[in-house]
């Protein structure tokens, strides 16, 4: 029994537990709305708003995850049922004629604003979700695929993320007054969710075990096997490669310098972009998949990775969001942070 005046043993487990999880919990709005410029920093008090929605809904797919003990598929599937909760339910912008111009996108097909659905699943997966679960991985190495909650902590964030969901509505009504979803479209998603949700934590397999030699770690879980793994690039080519990506991404998937539709497209031309996309993705999750797993991927290689995106998502927010000058300088303020905690944590990465 462990004495009254002696700290128990687990409880700085606990504490870093709780540090981890609040870190997602901050870092998730930053990334996806403030690091982006869809909350400019002028109005940086609404990351409190959104907490609840983004920080607690990562949380929660997070904690679904690893108490599941599935990897970075099952993520990515619960990423895609977040966009879903989040746009199709909370914003309602998927079938909005009106929110964000996002049926001036094209290809509105039975009342689906089908860009904005790509554009945004693409995003939120990336900077909503991976991104900010990866980069608290690296930060809490020790913690990585285990619970940061209990399980009445997991209850809470899914009750807080559920509020969050609701919060979302109740904004959005000033900026959409009047619209509602139909009733079909939301059940459907509500259905879909579920489905996603079952698929990711019951379907998916477990990922693969496998040694990691001292000083290294594995970046993700749920890739294929160390066998066939492709040649680890070096980590400027890596940073230089995602943030490319990135840039691409914005440029096929979101209407820049004035145009409506994506990629300068009319009507259905839009599809030829979105195809891109869909293909571009999928070539480089495979890619990714097999290069990580190789023995020679280290925590710095996931850093590069990460910050490369990071960087150039914000560089992208400057043409796509940025309407003033102080959010254009906002957007560059932020940016510079980005880089010196990057070398920050890189700096602690090499110790």
């Amino acid at each position: 029994m462990t004495n009254a005046h002696t700290p128990s043993p687990t409880r700085p487990l606990r504490l870093r537990n709780r540090g981890a999880a609040w870190t997602l919990v901050v870092l998730t709005p930053l990334i996806a709305e403030l690091a982006l410029g869809s909350t400019p920093v002028r109005m940086a008090w609404l990351v409190l708003l959104w907490m609840p929605v983004y920080g607690a809904g990562v949380l929660l797919i997070r904690e679904l995850v690893a108490r599941r003990g599935r990897g970075w598929p099952s993520i990515l599937l619960l990423a895609l049922a977040y966009e879903l909760v989040e746009d199709g339910i909370g914003l309602q912008a998927l079938t909005s004629p009106h929110l964000y111009d996002a049926a001036s996108w094209g290809a509105r097909v039975l009342g689906v604003n089908l860009p904005y659905f790509e554009a945004n699943a693409i995003y939120h997966a990336v900077f909503t979700v991976c991104i900010p679960i990866a980069l608290t991985n690296l930060l809490f190495p020790a913690h990585r695929g285990r619970p940061y909650l209990g399980v009445p902590g997991t209850v809470v964030a899914g009750v807080v993320a559920v509020l969050g969901v609701g919060l979302l509505r109740t904004v959005t009504l000033s900026e959409d007054p009047g619209y509602q979803a139909p009733t079909a479209f939301v059940l459907g998603v509500v259905v879909l969710v579920l489905a996603l949700g079952i698929v990711a934590l019951f379907v998916v397999p477990a990922p693969r075990v496998r040694t990691v030699a001292p000083g290294r770690q594995d970046v993700s879980a749920g890739r294929p096997g160390s066998s066939g793994a492709a040649p680890v690039p070096s980590l400027g080519y890596l940073a230089a490669a995602s943030g490319l990506a990135t840039l691409v991404f914005f440029g096929l998937s979101f209407p820049v310098f004035g145009a409506e539709q994506p990629a300068f497209t009319e009507g259905l031309t839009v599809l030829i972009p979105m195809a891109v996309t869909a293909v571009g993705v999928v070539a480089c999750y495979h890619y990714l998949m097999r290069t990580a797993s190789s023995p020679a991927w280290t925590p710095r290689h996931t850093l590069a990775l990460i910050g490369g995106a990071l960087v150039a998502h914000s560089v992208g927010g400057l043409v796509i969001m940025a309407h003033t000058t102080v959010d254009r300088i906002g957007l560059v303020v932020i940016i510079a942070l980005t880089v010196i905690g990057l070398l920050l944590v890189d700096r602690r990465l090499r110790r």
